[in-house]
């Protein structure tokens, strides 16, 4: 079990009882980086399905097994033709249709030219593409003539036509509009680096390569473990004293979200054996434990009976709403224990645990702006105050409640979160902030 963290120890007694939040931050960064990171290594992969990959950190340098594209093709729809022998004013006889299709081309002969459509393989001896808007097509058939330009052509049934002729508009120059074999990679060419995070251009770029399956870093697992007697699963029906349970779907969808695989979620009763079977359930299949509740001042607090006299640190930190934190290990498994009350189990998971979990997921970094308060706000001076806001316009943030913990529907109608530092008492409108973006 954890011994009491750096932070606790570096301060006088009546300071520890309190400590700051960036005290405790590092604190849980270095209790990952000790204990978790040993296991979760870059040696540690998955290997997925591409329709699973989407979001997912490759383990290692994809290469090409072929060139992209595979081979010569038309970049237009319209006539394959040797760029010397199309001339202006020149017909060509075009001696057939080359479609997008399986198949073997034949060769193109020579002062001839071929119907040829987008994405189908440019003949041998072809070195150009004429597009249908450059191109005058006359047809004979039963001895009527027929001329066409342009997009019209694009049009014409030459299959039925006796004769078919193509005349270019504009100067043809080697090359035009013809795709050539390993034109945006050559064979053995890096697809894709090592910790790519994978997103649907990365799918579409191994799916166009044949690649079906990629390895990819193994993501934290991670067990959530809401407590409280007091707590009913949603969809059932509330006895008296009893709450729905906002912490285990609210928990397991930030953990998906900072890409961690949630394997475990599991409600127990305010009962020390129930939740050591919890706790020890969640160690054989997670890398990291996170509960909820339990870790207040009074009575009935099972993660605190549990787990302090096991070497837990649990104490206060400097931090409204989310004050009450404590970290232990289990069974060589790093646990986190977050308050009970919902939006402070919210933003202490935010704050202390999202931008680690993100970091090693490859995500990118929470996004944080500055705005301008439109009210004046109050603050608890010694304490950093997390508070739920709108953006008001293109510059503004109003506040939406206050700093009562269990205002849930307040939080979901943030879309900002204010940080106000600990020396900060009072902020005036018009004052700047910090604010995350939800």
């Amino acid at each position: 079990m954890d011994a009491p963290p750096p932070h606790a120890l570096s301060h006088s007694p009546a300071a520890a009882a309190r400590v700051s939040v960036d005290e405790h931050r590092a604190h849980i960064a270095a209790l990952l980086d000790e204990r978790l990171r040993v296991e979760h290594n870059d040696d540690a992969v998955d290997d997925v399905l591409l329709e699973d990959a989407l979001g997912r950190l490759l383990a290692e340098t994809v290469l090409s097994p072929l060139a992209l594209p595979p081979f010569r093709n038309s970049q237009m729809d319209g006539f394959a033709v040797r760029a010397a022998e199309a001339v202006v004013g020149r017909p060509l006889p075009v001696m057939g249709t080359i479609a997008a299709a399986p198949g073997e081309v034949s060769a193109l002969a020579p002062m001839t030219a071929a119907r040829i459509m987008t994405g189908a393989p440019v003949p041998d001896g072809a070195d150009a593409i004429v597009p249908v808007e450059h191109a005058i097509v006359t047809t004979t058939d039963a001895g009527e003539t027929r001329e066409v330009t342009g997009a019209d052509a694009d049009a014409v049934a030459v299959a039925v036509a006796v004769a078919v002729t193509v005349m270019v508009t504009d100067t043809v120059q080697p090359g035009a509009f013809v795709r050539e074999a390993g034109s945006d990679l050559p064979a053995g060419g890096e697809l894709l680096p090592a910790r790519a995070l994978l997103a649907s251009r990365h799918l579409a770029a191994l799916a166009a390569a044949g690649i079906d399956r990629v390895r990819v870093r193994r993501r934290i697992r991670i067990a959530i473990i809401s407590t409280g007697s007091e707590l009913a699963a949603p969809g059932t029906t509330l006895g008296p004293g009893q709450i729905f349970d906002a912490n285990l779907p609210a928990l397991a969808a930030a953990a998906s979200s900072a890409g961690a695989e949630v394997v475990l979620r599991e409600r127990v009763t305010d009962d020390a054996a129930m939740f050591l079977v919890a706790l020890g359930a969640a160690a054989e299949l997670a890398d990291l434990i996170v509960t909820a509740g339990g870790i207040s001042q009074g009575e009935f607090e099972v993660v605190r009976e549990v787990l302090e006299p096991r070497g837990a640190w649990v104490g206060s930190v400097a931090l409204q709403p989310g004050g009450p934190q404590a970290t232990a290990t289990f069974a060589g498994v790093p646990v986190l224990c977050f308050p009970g009350n919902p939006v402070s189990a919210q933003l202490s998971f935010e704050l202390f645990l999202a931008p680690l979990l993100r970091e090693d997921a490859g995500l990118p970094a929470r996004v944080t702006e500055s705005r301008v308060l439109t009210v004046d706000l109050e603050s608890v001076p010694g304490r950093v105050q997390l508070v739920r806001a709108r953006a008001d316009g293109p510059n503004g943030i109003t506040p939406v409640a206050g700093p009562g913990s269990h205002l849930v529907a307040a939080m979901a109608a943030a879309d900002r979160i204010i940080v106000v530092p600990a020396e900060t008492a009072r902020l005036a409108a018009g004052s700047e902030v910090t604010a995350w973006v939800l």
